[in-house]
């Protein structure tokens, strides 16, 4: 009965506890689930190496973090790895019958050797090795039942044994202990178990670590506490908080590098304690760890603390400068405002308005009427006012009074030479706010200007320019008394903008927006823009244009990857500019009501969606890391990937020209932002431009050499060393230098066989030329025979036609003799009827006879025969119906003889002759266009 009302004590302390620890300011937490890494739920072990890569004893095998990647390396016998311990260049795992350890190949790539295979008949049946540490020469593989200590320069074993149940071994001040349940502790001396210390206390309390001190031993043991053993003596050491911490069960404990403790527990989270065992911090699951049972814990060489947990896997930036508030529970909401007044500190959300006492550190409330959109708050006239949804608000201590009611009020300004007046900014214009006696109070709005007023300003000469997201600057000159505006109008230059910021500063009034930075000349009456600040803007820089200005002279800009803030130059009007290398997306404000105020010393508290996390200036300062080339992988089209040597050159096919580098930065601050520049050289000429990116592949390369380059910028530090990868493409095989010789060679035997071809090819055509010439002779010898044929023909033809021309005028002769003849008959026979014509008659006669017709025909027949062969047979066989008068006129008109001269030959008229011919043409069938005397010469 009383063992439950005790165990139920607990749990109503736990539970009060979680709510009061609702006010913790938790240095960054990184949560890495399974669904991240890969691998199973619980890790048992951690531990780093010298490229500070993390490895991790995981259920499903060993487990490897370089900061960009996560790879999991199956155990040898596919069982639960239980420890990992970093000893040089090896990485020792042990696990169920099976202990070894894995070496990095050239690729980068692990590789096991197994140490237990030769000593595997001496291995007790079910043994799990949960344990391994090293001392000199020695490493020792630890489970429940036996320890195994390898020598490591001879290769051999020994063994302790004889004890029934060894929890677990501890290295402490280069000596080597161990607890044996029930018998005590233990220390190896020469290779033997050597009791020091057989308490009772210590055989029936689990010791969990024992921790180095400069006076004895520490023994953090489960449950009974913290134990002191000097000379064999053991006393109780007291922390300062071990009433609370001695409720709990510890699994696992480490001493950190500050001379504080972290104790993770089965079921309560893990604490955190300073030296003197005051808890720093208690983080359970629903505060921030992903689970309540801490199975193993690490401080890594950047005092991260790591923890291993029975579902995921947590890093603590224990020295980090951030210290975070983180809102799960969603009681706060979105932090817009936030201030120190008294002892108080105030944070305006959407919610409301809550407060907490610095001194005690007490977790938030809320103040009562406050419930809404909270703006703005200030301190004026040690007046704190709070600009909220439900109008203005004067706070004091957790308590308000409703000062002002019309409209949602956004913030407040004083008037430099009216300290007895505030000017609020309303959803609906602007108000006044005027002192009367020690209380403000509402006086009157300022009219003729009726615009949401987000930001406004102030300057010298009492105007007011008020920044508007859809208009622009627009400037009012208002009445003395500040009743009312004399004049309004809107400013050409800067333009509007989505997120633009207007604030003053160090009596300058600045303007912020994605157009740049511009500052107000009031001479001119004109924004004139700085060209140097705006180059905070550039490469996309540019999220918000917000504007905070704090109490310790300081002006706040948040961009893309940076926290900006800027103070007075020593020496001349500009500004000085330092920037926080912390990352919109980590530091997840509502982008356009960024937020950030002094709340102590160098403290600065920022406003987050889901909380807010507090910048100590004083200790942010950036450890300079290395950057590692982590691998390099080439694949042939459709093959699979293959990992090359990263330790030396690398030379690769033609076909291997698709290659991927993986490089990363082992740094693990949540905070903290790394970007990467790399260069090819013999691709590019440049370096690239700086990106997160922790991987780059490169596709289809040219044969020839290549010298990959990738450096790493650690928030703003610059980089610290260059990796650098060499490497060579090989030319195709068609293209090697034995190639070309045997191309050369080739190409001599070709071009001589060629050469041949060619020469038999015109030995031939030269044959076929001659040949040719000779029938082109021939051809001529035929032309020119021809043509003589032709003169020959045409002699013959001129000749026929000169015949034909003597026929003609042999026949006109003829016709001509007739003629004569008739005349000289005619006159005969004249002289004859007159004188006796005996005698004359005879000579008639004779006459008659020589102008016979037939005679005369017979004869022109003859000789035209003899000149066209053949014409009157020709003709007469091609038109049968022609008779001898027809055959003549036919002769006649071959001779081209006109009318005229053929009628004497006929002895008929010229009339006669043409009705002769016309007849001819009917007989010859000739058409009305065909010419008689061209057909006739046709035949």
């Amino acid at each position: 009965m009383q063992a439950k009302a005790i165990v139920f004590i607990y749990r109503c302390f736990l539970l009060l506890f979680s709510f009061l620890l609702f006010g913790q300011e938790l240095p960054p937490i990184i949560k890495y689930p399974s669904t991240v890494y890969h691998a199973g739920n619980q890790n048992w072990m951690i531990e780093q190496d010298q490229n500070q890569f993390m490895y991790f004893a995981n259920n499903e095998g060993l487990l490897e973090y370089n900061g960009a990647e996560w790879t999991l390396y199956p155990s040898p016998n596919e069982t639960i790895i239980r420890s990992v311990k970093v000893i040089g260049n090896r990485i020792y795992t042990g696990s169920y019958m099976e202990f070894g350890f894995w070496e990095r190949k050239e690729s980068g790539r692990l590789q096991y050797t197994s140490l237990s295979q030769k000593i595997k008949t001496k291995l007790i049946e079910d043994e799990h090795f949960w344990n391994i540490i090293y001392l000199d020469k020695w490493i020792l593989f630890q489970s429940f039942k036996r320890i195994y200590i390898y020598d490591s320069q001879r290769k051999s074993f020994q063994f302790i044994n004889n004890h029934p149940y060894i929890f677990r071994c501890y290295k402490n001040n280069n000596s080597i202990y161990f607890q044996g349940v029930g018998e005590g502790l233990f220390e190896i001396v020469n290779g033997k178990s050597v009791l020091i210390c057989d308490d009772q206390i210590i055989k029936n309390n689990r010791i969990v670590e024992i921790y180095p001190s400069d006076d004895g031993m520490l023994l953090q043991t489960e449950r009974a506490g913290v134990f002191k053993l000097k000379g064999g003596l053991l006393t109780p050491y007291h922390f300062v908080s071990e009433d609370e911490i001695n409720l709990n069960s510890i699994f696992s404990a480490k001493k950190l590098s500050d001379g504080g403790y972290a104790l993770g527990t089965i079921s309560n989270g893990i604490y955190i304690l300073d030296s003197n065992g005051k808890i720093r911090h208690h983080i359970i699951q629903n505060l921030g760890i992903s689970n309540n049972t801490v199975l193993s814990l690490l401080e890594d060489t950047d005092n991260n603390l790591w923890l291993g947990l029975d579902n995921g896997i947590d890093c603590i930036n224990l020295q980090s400068p951030i210290r975070s508030f983180k809102d799960d529970g969603g009681y706060l909401g979105t932090v817009y405002a936030s201030i120190v007044f008294g002892d108080y500190l105030y944070l305006g959300t959407n919610q409301g308005l809550f407060y907490r006492k610095q001194s005690t550190g007490s977790n938030f409330q809320m103040i009562a009427g406050t419930k809404g959109q909270v703006w703005s708050l200030m301190i004026y006239d040690n007046t704190l006012f709070c600009g909220h949804d439900l109008g203005t608000f004067v706070v004091s201590g957790n308590t308000v009074n409703h000062l002002y009611r019309q409209s949602g009020t956004w913030m407040f300004n004083k008037i430099d030479n009216h300290p007895d007046l505030l000017v609020q900014g309303n959803y609906n214009g602007l108000s006044i706010l005027q002192k009367q006696g020690n209380t403000w109070v509402y006086r009157n709005k300022l009219l003729g200007h009726n615009i949401s007023s987000r930001y406004f300003e102030i300057d010298s000469k009492n105007n007011i320019y008020v920044c508007h997201e859809y208009k622009g600057i627009v400037k009012l000159v208002v009445n003395p008394d500040f009743n009312s505006v004399k004049k309004l109008y809107t400013l050409s230059n800067p333009t509007k903008g989505k997120n633009i910021g207007l604030t003053k500063f160090n009596n300058v009034i600045y303007f912020a927006g994605k157009q740049g930075f511009f500052q107000l000349n009031e001479t001119k009456n004109i924004f004139v823009r700085d060209n140097e600040l705006s180059k905070i803007f550039d490469n996309e820089e540019y999220i918000s244009g917000k504007l905070i200005v704090d109490n310790y002279n300081k002006m706040w800009l948040f961009t893309k990857s940076y926290i900006y803030y800027f103070s007075s130059g020593n020496f001349t009007k500009g500004l000085k500019f330092h920037k926080i290398p912390i990352p919109a997306n980590i530091t997840n404000t509502m982008v356009g009501y960024e937020n950030i105020s002094h709340i102590s010393n160098n403290r600065y508290l920022v406003g987050k969606t889901d909380g807010y996390f507090i910048i100590n200036l004083n200790d942010f300062r950036i450890k300079s890391h290395k950057v590692v080339l982590s691998s390099v992988v080439v694949n042939k089209l459709e093959n699979r990937e293959k990992n090359q040597s990263i330790v030396k050159k690398g030379v690769l096919d033609s076909d291997e020209n698709n290659i991927v580098f993986q490089y990363t930065v082992p740094q693990y601050n949540s905070f903290i932002n790394v970007e990467y520049q790399y260069i090819l050289e013999g691709l590019q000429s440049k370096w690239s431009e700086w990106n997160s990116r922790t991987s780059v592949s490169f596709k289809n390369l040219s044969p020839g050499d290549y010298i990959f380059k990738v450096r790493a910028k650690v928030a703003n530090s610059n980089p610290e060393n260059i990796a650098t990868y060499s490497f060579t493409i090989n030319k195709p095989w068609y293209a090697t230098n034995l190639a070309i010789i045997i191309y050369l060679l080739l190409f001599i035997v070709l071009a001589n066989y060629v050469n041949k071809m060619y020469q038999n090819y015109y030995h031939k055509q030269q044959d076929k030329l001659i040949e040719e010439n000779n029938r082109l002779l021939e051809i001529a010898a035929l032309e020119n025979e021809k043509q003589l044929m032709q003169l020959r023909n045409e002699q013959l033809s001129q000749d026929v036609d000169a015949k034909n021309k003597e026929l003609a005028v042999s026949t006109l002769s003829l016709i001509k003799k007739d003629e004569l003849l008739a005349i000289i008959k005619e006159d005969l026979k004249k002289t004859a009827e007159t004188n006796d014509g005996k005698s004359l008659k005879s000579v008639i006669s004779s006459i008659n006879s020589s102008i016979s017709k037939d005679n005369t025909w017979n004869t022109f027949k003859e000789a035209f025969d003899s000149v066209d062969k053949d014409f009157l047979k020709k003709i007469k066989a091609a038109h049968p119906t022609l008779t001898s008068s027809d055959l003549k006129l036919c002769a006649y008109l071959r001779l081209n003889l006109s009318s005229k001269e053929i009628a004497p030959m006929l002895n008929i008229s010229i009339r006669s002759v043409e009705i002769k011919r016309y007849r001819l043409r009917k007989k010859l069938n000739l058409l009305h266009d065909d010419g008689l005397v061209n057909y006739i010469l046709s035949i």
